[in-house]
């Protein structure tokens, strides 16, 4: 009986899945064009009122996404009204689009994991097909200083970035 060899175990490569580090706190919308005179022009009593009805212990534990998807001119103290408000009730914000958001949390979590796991060996960090560009880069920067090899792709068939 002949044993079959499994050369990928054998290897002794190691996978990272940036996926793992995808933020699981749920983003919220907050979009300023909702609370605009007429939908286009901030009219502070207007708009006080607007916001004044809102409830913001429905932002309780989530990251909110600020943002005015029409083209308005939004004077600075409407981002400090705002903020004030969500300050109690969000786990944070930012004034940007919810997709953008994501990817800071996305970054933030990979910045802040601890990689230490990978350190003398060869790692690979698998390929994904709509993973953000930015997330490789980090990954990159914070292993290389760690790991034996670094690879791209998958465990089975890797592409070679670099050795030490």
């Amino acid at each position: 009986m002949d044993n079959f060899i499994n050369k990928v175990e054998a290897s002794g490569i190691v996978a990272l899945d940036l996926i793992d580090f995808k933020p699981s706190m749920e983003i919220a919308e907050f979009d300023i064009k909702d609370h605009l005179f007429m939908g286009v022009i901030v009219k502070e009593k207007h708009f006080r009122e607007s916001v004044s009805g809102i409830d913001f212990t429905s932002f309780n534990g989530k990251a909110v996404a600020v943002f005015c998807s029409v083209d308005a001119i939004v004077p600075p103290w409407v981002y400090m009204l705002l903020a004030e408000k969500l300050h109690s009730n969000a786990a944070c914000f930012d004034f940007k689009y919810p997709s953008s958001l994501e990817l800071d949390l996305w970054k933030a979590n990979l910045m802040n994991a601890d990689l230490s796991v990978y350190k003398g060996k060869k790692t690979v960090i698998r390929a994904r097909p709509d993973m953000p560009a930015a997330l490789y880069m980090i990954a990159t920067n914070r292993l290389k200083p760690l790991v034996k090899a670094l690879m791209y792709g998958e465990v089975g068939m890797p592409k070679v970035i670099f050795k030490n």
